[in-house]
């Protein structure tokens, strides 16, 4: 196996994650340009680095600190973050196996020509299989504002139980406002299919608020 079939396969990895698991899944166009330019730019700068003085380490250590930049300049999910490391995992993979292939080493070559491939394939199947939206699909999670002051854990379940039409697993109030009678939460829960939950509780209003997108 030569470097360009190494820099092929990257090639082909980062286009089945980007565009074959990542576009069709999450439709967010501004991140296939990250996702990829992160993926030849770690790749491309590992081979260069590979054999110069400067070394691997420094040169990855700055890329380590452009990726907690471009991570901080806008909010992303915590998916996203997950295809952001794994575009970034497949670079230095293929980069670091296309500088071994210009050892003359036996054992550089068998880690560059069988190993490195694997560790590609391994990380698109993880990712293939982890974010299938089939996979847990019926969980979620909302930040909800209430038109009221709800102090009471119980009581607070069973509101938002009666709101959302599920099965409530964790709730935890993010601000409680006795003044302007508001409580905001961050609810996580199970889609049960029930518009109601049998319980004591108040029917929710049409002014009770739904924040954020279902993750």
């Amino acid at each position: 196996m030569s470097q360009l079939t190494m820099i092929a396969l990257d090639l082909v990895a980062i286009g089945l994650l980007t565009f074959a698991l990542y576009f069709p899944r999450h439709r967010r166009r501004d991140l296939l340009v990250a996702y990829l330019i992160v993926n030849v730019g770690v790749m491309a700068v590992t081979v260069m680095l590979a054999d110069s003085a400067v070394g691997v380490g420094l040169g990855l250590g700055l890329f380590g600190v452009l990726s907690i930049i471009r991570l901080r300049s806008s909010e992303i999910a915590q998916h996203e973050v997950a295809y952001y490391f794994a575009a970034l995992a497949l670079g230095l993979i293929a980069g670091l196996g296309a500088a071994d292939l210009s050892a003359d080493t036996a054992s550089a070559t068998t880690l560059a020509s069988f190993v490195a491939p694997a560790l590609m394939a391994m990380l698109l199947l993880v990712m293939t299989f982890g974010d299938h939206p089939g996979l847990f699909r019926a969980y979620r999670q909302q930040t909800v504002t209430l038109d009221s002051a709800i102090a009471d854990e119980s009581t607070l379940r069973l509101r938002l139980e009666n709101l959302l039409g599920a099965r409530v697993h964790s709730v935890t109030i993010n601000k409680l406002d006795l003044v302007n009678d508001t409580t905001v939460v961050d609810v996580r829960y199970r889609i049960t299919g029930d518009a109601h939950v049998t319980g004591s509780t108040t029917p929710a209003t049409a002014s009770e608020l739904l924040e954020g997108a279902n993750r």
